[in-house]
């Protein structure tokens, strides 16, 4: 399928979305583990009402496929947690860094997946984009573990990045979210009797106040029900590696929300335009190098 500028636009677009997603975060009171569980449940609930009134199909044809659905539901909410667990033990920065190693694991496990030849063309902007959220960040390893749940989760969103793109080309965008979000609820609700572990027996916060829900909406369906579903259609055209490319100029949105929203006046040190001039060189390099080598970007494993 022919790529378009459109496709182009509506990526970024998502990438704008899921940069906002840190603001809403940053609204809603709930700590981030039930902040999650609500964003699935009602990302499951929205997407399953726009099914019945756009009368799509609820069901799969393949059993195989259902439970990978299922299971990408799991890994799903394993990224979520990965991700906002490093944040948590460490600092969003370490987290950040960590999840923009998707692109290079993107680079590695798509060609394996679709039996195509590794090309070290996209490795090598993988690990541009990496050195760039790290030269933003100004980033130092007195994180270890927290270095570990970041590379995790980059991990976990290439893995699932990759499943989605095969799936989509024989199930819907919307069924695939419906399955996955469901499933990705499911999965934190399981996990709740080790995360009261993890927080000492303390209770769970799952009475959220009246902005709260404002904000929970607005992630679900706006930030997971349009933005996850779009990404996933967008995999049947664009390659998985550039989605996970340009999804790293996400905290580059999320930075300039902050500043705009918080009205925070101080002026971004010269880390900051440096590393994002790294991040949107690799990115708005990608299309013209694939278009000049497209021969070598297409040829199969041999």
């Amino acid at each position: 399928m022919k790529v378009t500028t459109t496709d182009y636009i509506k990526l970024h677009f998502i990438v704008f979305l899921f940069g906002f997603t840190a603001i809403l975060g940053k609204l809603i009171s709930l700590p981030s583990v039930e902040m999650v569980f609500y964003r699935t449940l009602l990302a499951a609930i929205g997407m399953a009402a726009l099914i019945y009134f756009k009368k799509e199909k609820f069901t799969v044809d393949s059993s195989a496929d259902f439970w990978k659905l299922l299971g990408t539901g799991f890994l799903v909410a394993l990224h979520w947690l990965t991700f906002f667990g490093s944040g948590r033990i460490s600092n969003p920065s370490v987290s950040l860094v960590g999840f923009a190693t998707c692109s290079f694991w993107a680079a590695i496990i798509e060609p394996l997946a679709k039996r195509k030849k590794i090309k070290p063309l996209e490795v090598g902007l993988g690990a541009a984009v990496l050195i760039g959220l790290i030269v933003i960040f100004s980033f130092d390893f007195r994180y270890p573990l927290g270095l570990a749940l970041g590379i995790a989760s980059g991990l976990t969103a290439a893995i699932f990045s990759v499943i989605n793109s095969k799936l989509v080309t024989r199930i819907s965008s919307y069924t695939i979210t419906l399955y996955e979000m469901s499933a990705a609820c499911l999965g934190i609700a399981l996990i709740f009797p080790v995360y009261r572990i993890y927080n000492a027996g303390e209770p769970l916060q799952l009475i959220p106040v009246w902005k709260d829900w404002i904000y929970l909406a607005l992630l679900g369906w706006l930030c997971s029900v349009y933005a996850y579903s779009q990404m996933v259609n967008l995999t049947l055209k664009l390659s998985v590696f550039f989605i996970q490319l340009a999804l790293n100029l996400e905290p580059v949105y999320g930075m300039v929300f902050a500043l705009l929203i918080f009205g925070k006046q101080e002026v971004m040190g010269w880390n900051f335009y440096a590393g994002t001039a790294i991040i949107i060189g690799a990115v708005a390099l990608y299309p013209a190098l694939k278009n000049k080598y497209k021969h070598h970007f297409n040829s199969p494993l041999q």
